[in-house]
């Protein structure tokens, strides 16, 4: 299959194809219509016809070269499979770049998004106890602090005043780590409560060590039939210019990370299993 793109990739033999959808041609026609000279023609048409994607018949003393239809189909069965599947994802991917540029147009100076707030809330499937385990063991916290694209590869959430907070991200994707650590989040919890609520500091860095902003977080948990109501508000404050990027994904972010939260509690993770500590991992 792939030497078959590989043949239609030469703009050539792509103008070859198009010329033989119309009917089947001799050599000459083709070069004719294609404007090679005919050596090149032939020689184009040869290597079509040895990935099968043209077929030929003497007539007398000229040789007449046809499309294939059957494998022709089957690229496009398989650049079209290619088009849907980059379709379902491409709505995500278009909202994000928009968001990114609408919040990088409005980055125009220092402190440019100060104060601005969040607020996401879910009910979880899980009593509370397991819901904190969630929020500040390790392991658990590493399940589902992050939007799809990435994965937590350390983690650090301690339920104490002046407890370290810390949350460093690869690429979802990036299964050997060759593109190492992408992302990291270093600050402190400010006060904890346990079962109840939890206040802390995160700042995201920016790839030279700085703060792109302070992020002022609050979890709130209650009782909610079976399961926990858990409210999570953030206000941002020191906002730089360049924490435009990291500013437009907050909203889409949280919201892909707390239906993984509720994915986690709903599949049983083992809440009463003591969790290795991951703050400490390797990148």
């Amino acid at each position: 299959m792939h030497e078959r793109l590989e043949a239609l990739g030469e703009p050539a033999r792509l103008r070859i194809a198009r010329a033989l959808a119309e009917r089947p041609l001799s050599v000459g026609v083709v070069a004719e219509r294609t404007g090679l000279r005919q050596p090149q023609a032939t020689k184009h048409l040869q290597r079509l016809e040895r990935v099968g994607l043209v077929s030929s018949y003497r007539v007398g003393n000229r040789r007449i070269y046809a499309l294939e239809p059957g494998p022709l189909g089957e690229l496009g069965g398989l650049l079209g499979g290619l088009a849907e599947r980059a379709r379902e994802h491409r709505g995500a991917f278009d909202a994000h770049a928009a968001a990114v540029a609408a919040e990088t147009r409005a980055a125009d100076r220092e402190r440019w998004a100060d104060e601005r707030a969040f607020a996401f809330e879910r009910v979880l499937p899980a009593p509370r106890a397991a819901v904190w385990r969630h929020l500040t063991e390790p392991v658990l916290l590493a399940r589902w602090w992050a939007p799809g694209d990435l994965a937590v590869t350390e983690a650090a959430l301690e339920p104490r005043p002046g407890g370290r907070a810390m949350l460093a991200y690869r690429d979802a994707a990036d299964a050997t780590g060759a593109d190492g650590v992408v992302g990291r989040a270093e600050g402190t919890v400010d006060a904890a409560a346990e079962g109840e609520r939890l206040d802390f500091r995160l700042s995201p860095l920016l790839p030279g060590g700085g703060a792109a902003f302070t992020g002022h977080y609050t979890f709130v948990l209650a009782d909610a039939g079976g399961g926990t109501r858990l409210g999570v508000r953030l206000r941002i404050t020191d906002t730089t210019v360049a924490s435009a990027d990291f500013v437009a994904g907050i909203g889409a972010g949280w919201e892909q990370s707390l239906d993984r939260l509720a994915a986690s509690l709903a599949d049983g993770a083992p809440h009463g299993a003591t969790p290795t500590d991951t703050s400490r991992s390797s990148t």
